[in-house]
C-alpha cells in the first residue's frame, strides 16, 4: 500500500522531516480510533518520536485528501442490481 502511494504523496511531502511510514501510521490512528492529537503526541513520545500535536494535525490536513483520492481510485464499483426480500407491514389493522 505504501509503495503505491509514494508517487502521489511525493508532491505533498516535499519538506517534511519524518519518514512516510511514521506519518501515515499516526494519521491512520487519528482517523481510525477516537484519539485526540495530544494522545497521539503522548503515544509517539513513549515510542521515542518527539512530535508536537499540531504537527500531527498538519500531517492529517496534508495527507488525508491525497489518501482519499487514492483509495477512491482503488474502490470497487457497486453493482447495479440490488436484491431485497419481500416484507409486508400491516398498518391500522
Amino acid at each position: 500500500m505504501i509503495n503505491g502511494m509514494n508517487a502521489a504523496l511525493r508532491r505533498v511531502l516535499k519538506r517534511l522531516h519524518y519518514p512516510l511510514d511514521v506519518m501515515l501510521l499516526r494519521v491512520c490512528w487519528y482517523v481510525a480510533y477516537p484519539l485526540s492529537l495530544r494522545n497521539l503526541e503522548e503515544m509517539m513520545s513513549e515510542r521515542g518520536v518527539s512530535v508536537d500535536h499540531s504537527t500531527v494535525h498538519r500531517w492529517a490536513l496534508k495527507l488525508l485528501p491525497v489518501m482519499e483520492k487514492l483509495f477512491r481510485k482503488r474502490k470497487r464499483p457497486v453493482s447495479k442490481s440490488w436484491r431485497m426480500d419481500e416484507t409486508y407491514i400491516k398498518i391500522n389493522g
